[in-house]
């Protein structure tokens, strides 16, 4: 019997326990539930003969699965990595005579959109029709629908925000320190990084504003090109920036083609190929063969803390802030990346002799230096073994461009985030505030005959402020992680400190411009690193994928203890301060979350300077 029988066997007991749950939760239950909506339209398919192949991205293309009961995915196959397998999948399928996609009014992250418009392209240039529907269409989905749409339909009371790009950045100092009398006690390294900036000033610095115009203008360029490229009509690029539009106003600009419902424009495609039946390859109602053995494959997988299913190539999505993880403040256990997490799913990686090589896919604003370093540890001891491809989503920012410096070969869109290589340091002290109503901290350090001894045992407490010579210990410190952070990126992309130094100092450069710089290798996304990674592997061209992550649900640490149990408590109810600034705030959730370590003891982070939301 293999080593592995008895783990297979304790696993299966715990299924069968768990089932023995499920069922004695349904019978405590005792309810039918809502029945599920059903429309003619969406009513399953025969899987092969003649077709319309149905895209649904209403639902946004998330570059990984929020996690369901126990912490298992959801059972919908609807990330990104799922729509581009679906999309080769229907280029490849003689029977697809046309494509329809469903927009509805969904946010799509700019680079997110490039790439899913390559793709779709492939589809239409081997003539077979996309049709497209929206009830709404903003900046980024328009880069779809336009190179990837032969006909674009909008709902009768759906509009056009295609309104031009901008950043908003929010400026707070005259609140915290005048009107609430905090101590705002914020460093930075970088003349450009500007991260402490929204906390310490009233309005941009020239350095930060410079930085923000520079990378905004390329971002525009690309985007307009986008468009223009997959819809050349006269005046189109200038006509995206003058939004928002009615459905009417966006037909005589000629943004759209037609003004019409889903169903209606549906039915329309199908006629026009000659077929009368559809079939959902992506989104809602979609699904594939073998679903139901997947899925509970997955549960034995996750119950029993088994790594990725089997596959030479390694895909590790590393998506959000950068944290500890595992507790240690208010925030403890946040979503993201964290060093317990990611380095778990890596340490599988390392020692699997069958994963011949690694796509690391980060979308990341940055966060903290400590799990930052740690993680770029364990990829570099990869490195070592196996080649490494990195693959920039949005943003691989600070701290998320530490990570990315692993990498053998990086590859980014045009309109991904790079760079904002610096540090920023600090806190928010509410001691002075607290004096208003009454409320008095004094500190009686040890060594009370010793000057400044107060301020330096002390200077982690939020309730009192920094002196001079504690400002300058700490910047001591910060200088000491800048220097590491260029050793670090010069290491991971086989150059010196002083090669990198002069694209430091916090400046951020779209993907375009990073590869200009020596930042990025290649213009491409997730499918050209994919296909990279096989190339340096010495595999064949359609060597397997295997998704590694989220492979050990929440549920599971939960029961031995991991994670924070206030953070645990907060979402049970509805309290999760990240969560509610993820919803209510999105444009600036990832500055926000990415300076949370500042508020968990730690007091150096590597965040990006700005909240860059391009949809």
């Amino acid at each position: 019997m293999s080593d592995r029988s008895p783990r297979l066997g304790r696993s299966l007991a715990r299924v069968a326990a768990m089932l023995g749950l499920f069922a004695g939760l349904s019978g405590v239950a005792g309810c039918d539930g809502r029945p599920r909506e059903s429309t003619k339209t969406d009513a399953p398919a025969p899987k092969a003969g003649p077709q319309v192949a149905v895209l649904d991205l209403s639902a946004g293309l998330p570059e990984q699965e929020e996690a369901g009961f126990l912490g298992l995915s959801a059972p919908k196959k609807k990330t990104f990595w799922d729509f581009l397998n679906a999309t080769e999948a229907i280029a490849k399928d003689p029977h697809v005579k046309g494509v329809f996609i469903r927009f509805g009014a969904a946010t799509i992250p700019a680079a997110h959109a490039e790439e899913a418009a390559d793709a779709l392209l492939v589809i239409r240039k081997k003539g077979i029709p996309v049709h497209c529907h929206a009830e709404g269409l903003g900046n980024t989905t328009m880069i779809v629908a336009a190179q990837a749409c032969t006909k674009i339909v909008i709902a009768p009371a759906g509009d056009v925000d295609t309104v031009g790009l901008a950043a908003q950045v929010v400026y707070l100092r005259k609140l915290l320190v005048e009107e609430l009398k905090l101590s705002v006690d914020i460093l930075q390294v970088g003349k450009f990084k500007g991260a402490e900036e929204p906390l310490t000033r009233d309005g941009p610095s020239d350095e930060a504003r410079a930085s923000l115009e520079g990378v905004l203008a390329d971002l525009r360029q690309s985007w307009r090109e986008a468009v223009r490229s997959g819809r050349p009509k006269e005046g189109i690029a200038d006509a995206i920036e003058d939004g928002p539009y009615s459905p009417k106003a966006a037909l005589g600009r000629g943004l759209i083609d037609e003004v019409g419902y889903s169903d209606d424009a549906l039915k329309a495609l199908e006629k026009l190929v000659n077929v009368e039946r559809h079939r959902a390859r992506f989104g809602g109602g979609a699904s594939a063969d073998g679903d139901d053995d997947e899925a509970i494959g997955e549960l034995v997988r996750a119950l029993a803390g088994d790594g990725p299913g089997d596959g030479p190539i390694a895909l590790v999505r590393a998506t959000g802030s950068i944290s500890m993880g595992g507790g240690g403040g208010p925030f403890g256990g946040r979503d993201g990346i964290t060093a317990k997490g990611l380095s778990r799913e890596l340490a599988e990686v390392e020692k699997r002799d069958d994963i011949k090589a690694l796509v690391l896919r980060i979308d990341s604003p940055g966060g903290s230096a400590l799990a930052s370093d740690l993680l770029w540890h364990d990829l570099m001891r990869i490195r070592a073994k196996k080649p490494i491809v990195v693959s920039v989503g949005e943003m691989a920012a600070s701290g998320g461009y530490y990570l990315a410096s692993t990498g053998n070969l990086i590859f980014a869109d045009p309109m991904s985030i790079v760079g904002s290589i610096g540090v920023v340091g600090g806190k928010v002290g509410i001691g002075a505030a607290l004096e208003r109503f009454g409320v008095h901290a004094e500190t009686f350090p040890a060594a009370k005959d010793k000057p400044g001894a107060a301020s330096r045992a002390a200077y982690l407490s939020l309730l009192s402020s920094w002196d001079d010579p504690t400002k300058v210990r700490v910047l001591e410190s910060m200088t000491a992680i800048y220097e590491l952070f260029l050793a670090r990126v010069a290491e991971g992309r086989k150059t010196t400190p002083d090669k990198i130094a002069p694209n430091a100092e916090g400046r951020i450069f779209s993907g375009r411009e990073g590869k200009r710089l020596g930042l990025v290798d290649e213009i491409g996304g997730l499918r050209e690193a994919v296909a990279k990674a096989r190339e340096l592997a010495k595999l064949p061209t359609d060597a397997r994928v295997a998704v590694v992550g989220n492979s050990r649900p929440a549920f599971l640490d939960k029961l031995e203890g991991g994670g924070n149990e206030e953070r645990v408590l907060s979402r049970a109810v509805g309290l999760d301060p990240v969560k509610l600034v993820e919803k209510t705030l999105p444009e600036v959730a990832p500055f926000m979350t990415s300076m949370l370590p500042l508020a968990e003891q730690e007091r150096v982070v590597l965040a990006t300077p700005f909240a860059i939301w391009v949809r």
